[in-house]
């Protein structure tokens, strides 16, 4: 609903300094993609502004590609050589729901010629409670049946989330 106050409307908030922000670096099978995410806390919700550059292309007039992307509970973007992001651990899931009704679900990114752009208002966490969080890019798309990720592929990218 349309208010006269700017403080209720989320493109407000977008003019404002975030509260919290993660730099995205994609793992060594996918070096290029480099990303940017920005959380602001509004009265509505958390308020996520996410551009990611250097994604992987689909081929053929019908294979725009789609990515999951979710916030996970680890605290780092370390791993291993089968999982560089395995310290991400899993979805962020303080209240034990079953996906896709994790606080970390979160909409797909629709890949355009390398390139992604989301801005989504979710009233499952605060930005207080995501700081020192991860937020991860995977490399398929989120099924939102499949338990207990989505079937959302790999992870190919990862953010710690600062305050």
């Amino acid at each position: 609903m349309y208010t006269n106050n700017r403080t209720t409307l989320p493109s407000y908030y977008l003019s404002q300094r975030p509260q919290a922000s993660a730099a995205i670096m994609g793992s060594p099978a996918y070096p290029t993609i480099k990303g940017e995410a920005h959380f602001h806390q509004t009265p509505m919700g958390a308020l996520l502004v996410i551009e990611v550059l250097g994604l992987p292309s689909g081929r053929g007039s019908c294979a725009s590609p789609v990515f999951a992307l979710h916030i996970h509970d680890g605290p780092s973007c370390s791993g291993n050589a089968q999982d560089p992001f395995a310290n991400a651990r899993t979805h962020y899931n303080p209240d034990n729901c079953p996906h896709p009704y994790h606080a970390g679900d979160l909409p797909p990114l629709f890949g355009a010629g390398g390139r992604a752009f989301l801005a989504v208002l979710t009233d499952r966490f605060t930005v207080r409670e995501i700081i020192g969080r991860t937020l991860i890019l995977h490399s398929a798309r989120d099924d939102f049946t499949t338990q207990p990720a989505g079937d959302a592929g790999q992870k190919i990218a990862c953010g710690v989330i600062v305050g």
